[in-house]
């Protein structure tokens, strides 16, 4: 039990300086944007207190908002996904998910990229929609959201491979 929580205590700090120091300004073609933090939320064990991952998920997205001085968006998205999280686990995995037999190291490619995809696309509609609030830029909210969607997963699925053991 020790080490899963100081594995997620590592990946919470990692993630919050890796998105800050680098992933925060890399701001490509002006509007595209990596969020990899939200990996934290996607690869939060499936077995623990509901009640505490969404408040971590809170937790982590007011980290983001008072380093990147966003006014609350990142922890809307945040707490959002996090509460979404265990349907878009039943659609992506499954009976896998329903016995509670799943280990993200040990998942299918496939399956574990509709998940980070999903939640990756539902986040940044709600963090673009929050942060430009303006149904006169409708195009612009979903143009952020595809291109950083598609970014952010690219990362998400290269950072799980590398780091993960046993992925199928």
């Amino acid at each position: 039990m020790n080490s899963v929580i100081s594995s997620n205590i590592t990946r919470f700090l990692s993630l919050v300086l890796i998105q800050v120091l680098i992933c925060s300004h890399i701001n490509f073609l002006g509007y595209i944007n990596p969020y990899i933090y939200i990996l934290f939320i996607v690869l939060f064990p499936v077995k623990n207190n509901r009640l505490l991952f969404i408040f971590f998920s809170f937790l982590l997205g007011l980290t983001m908002d008072l380093f990147l001085d966003s006014g609350g968006v990142h922890a809307a998205s945040c707490v959002f996904i996090a509460y979404a999280r265990p349907v878009v686990l039943k659609f992506a995995f499954g009976m896998q998910y329903e016995h509670q037999t799943m280990k993200f190291n040990a998942v299918e490619l496939g399956a574990m990229l509709t998940y980070i995809t999903i939640l990756a696309f539902i986040h940044h509609l709600i963090l673009f929609s929050l942060e430009i609030f303006s149904i006169s830029k409708v195009i612009l909210i979903l143009q952020k959201t595809l291109f950083s969607g598609i970014f952010t997963i690219l990362l998400c699925i290269l950072i799980t491979i590398i780091f993960s053991r046993k992925m199928k």
